[in-house]
């Protein structure tokens, strides 16, 4: 099959290299230009140096919907579309342009965490599995018939740097055996259930910052989530932030107002949390680490010298 790529980012550096590994024909790559965006930083293989590395052409655009474009694309004449992590809407004129249709390859397990920041997200929300799918583009995102989808199983200390490695190793097996699928004519795809179906929002500064109310393991979550190189999970001590590291919940139950600094357990510190807390119903998220504003990372234990004081979701 003649194929064009559109993709960004590792996700898409991982797609193509599928691609030029098979015995199919990339005859164009789309991606998007460098952009100094933190999470485009992240995970940044770039797609438009692989496909220059093998002489295959490449257009670099921030949306697909210019007249170049298109009369590249009919010049290409693709009997495939393959997309992974291209950032903005592809219209119906060039996903159903090419005669079997375009295949995108999402990580997550459609039909739920459609949208953005898949993994992260359903991290914080204690799924016991993530994993990817591609499946063919239809109007709606993420929602067309499936093609191939894997899962991996999601472990108790398991990061989201730890869940993105196990993904993105996924791709090139997917997109291969979906290439065999497609060039053998088949088209007995599995149709999506649109009511387990969940969408989600790009991920901003807001989302990583500590809700003191929440139950320490929704917390605990976070921190595994916001991992480095991410953005991390953050909280205001005496008006300064602080970035969490690494966290656990407690072995105790601690009572008092969420977000008080309280006792020492083991080797951090237990901060009270959850809406339980002033019940005495909730145990407390253990901070064992923490990054101060100038960069600097610290034991809890050495940050928090006295008991004590708030954390505080500003400062």
């Amino acid at each position: 099959m003649r194929v064009v790529m559109f993709g960004y980012q590792t996700w898409g550096h991982r797609t193509l290299r599928a691609l030029l590994e098979s015995d199919h024909e990339v005859v164009l790559v789309v991606t998007h230009p460098k952009s100094d965006h933190a999470y485009e930083k992240i995970w940044d293989d770039s797609v438009a140096d692989l496909a220059a590395e093998h002489g295959v052409p490449v257009l670099l655009r921030n949306r697909p919907d210019d007249e170049e474009l298109m009369g590249r694309l009919k010049e290409a004449d693709p009997d495939l579309i393959v997309a992974n992590n291209w950032r903005t809407w592809i219209p119906p004129q060039i996903f159903g342009l090419p005669r079997r249709g375009t295949l995108n390859v999402h990580d997550s397990l459609l039909p739920a965490y459609a949208g953005f920041s898949p993994i992260i997200w359903a991290l914080i929300n204690g799924e016991e599995e993530v994993g990817v799918t591609a499946h063919m583009m239809n109007e709606e995102l993420d929602a067309g018939d499936i093609v191939v989808q894997r899962a991996v199983p999601v472990g108790p200390s398991d990061t989201a740097a730890d869940l993105f490695h196990r993904t993105v190793d996924l791709i090139g097996p997917i997109v291969a055996e979906s290439l065999d699928f497609i060039a053998s004519g088949r088209t007995d795809f599995t149709p999506q259930d649109r009511s387990k179906a969940s969408f989600f929002h790009k991920r901003s500064i807001e989302d990583s910052r500590i809700d003191w109310t929440w139950p320490a393991e929704d917390i605990e979550r976070l921190v595994r989530a916001q991992c480095d190189p991410y953005p991390n999970a953050f909280t205001h001590y005496k008006g300064e932030r602080v970035r969490v590291l690494k966290a656990s919940v407690s072995k105790g139950v601690y009572g008092g107002t969420p977000g008080r600094v309280f006792i020492r357990e083991g080797d951090g510190v237990v901060i009270v949390a959850g809406a339980d807390a002033r019940r005495g119903r909730s145990h407390g998220l253990l901070i064992e680490r923490v990054r101060t504003e100038d960069g600097t990372d610290l034991p809890a234990t050495e940050y928090f010298r006295k008991m004590g004081g708030y954390l505080t979701d500003r400062p």
